[in-house]
């Protein structure tokens, strides 16, 4: 999943980069009002961890453009020194998922993230079934009949991001984005997605039939169940 800071307090920020990226996640960087909205404008976001008190603005208006933008559910979480009763409930009322005072603990952040998560995809815990295999995304693991699958990181975020987009056909552009970052990084003339995805069904069909995960010709992935 990948995860976009808003934050000029770069201590702060390197601190969340540096823990995230620890927990699997993608991290990029804004630290200006300017640049978190040229970065939303081109990329979808799993998350956005968005401070209010920018040097270029207030990050409500971050917010404000964001929610104005089509087709879009990145999870907002508001990060900020403000202890305003009015400001929390302005930031939650303007679209925010959550809300964190600073300071706050990096194990209260990714707990928060995880029960986003969970709302989000209508999940009861951080454990997902999925036929006969099990989708921890707390822990970043797959198991099968309660032994894990040796997945490289890239495949389970492949495989976490299908799932909890089940019954949907996701594409590759929008698999690249959410599992590898930056789109405009990325070599779109090249196959990686579809070797990483190859190497995936092949761990998995070695466990047990795996005709629920479906390739949609020219299109790109969907799970089934």
């Amino acid at each position: 999943m990948n995860v976009l800071i808003v934050e000029d307090e770069k201590g702060l920020a390197l601190e969340m980069d540096e823990f995230l990226s620890r927990e699997g996640y993608i991290v990029e960087h804004a630290w200006k009002k300017s640049s978190a909205e040229e970065k939303i404008f081109v990329n979808n976001y799993d998350f956005i961890l968005l401070d209010l008190g920018l040097p270029d603005g207030d990050g409500f208006e971050v917010l404000k453009q964001l929610k104005n933008l089509k087709d879009r559910d990145d999870a907002v979480i508001i990060l900020t020194a403000r202890s305003a009763v009015d400001d929390r409930i302005k930031g939650l009322d303007s679209g925010a998922d959550d809300y964190l005072a600073k300071p706050f603990s990096l194990n209260e952040l990714l707990a928060r993230m995880h029960a986003i998560i969970r709302r989000k995809h209508k999940l009861e815990k951080n454990e997902v079934k999925i036929h006969d295999f099990v989708l921890d995304i707390q822990n970043h693991t797959v198991s099968f009949q309660d032994e894990r699958v040796p997945l490289t990181k890239k495949e389970y975020e492949i495989f976490n991001y299908l799932v909890l987009n089940k019954n949907r056909v996701v594409s590759r552009m929008s698999l690249t984005e959410h599992v590898w970052g930056d789109i405009l990084e990325v070599n779109s003339d090249s196959n990686f997605v579809d070797v990483h995805v190859k190497n995936l069904r092949k761990k998995l069909t070695q466990c047990t039939k795996t005709d629920w995960f479906e390739t949609v010709r020219s299109i790109g992935y969907r799970i089934n169940y």
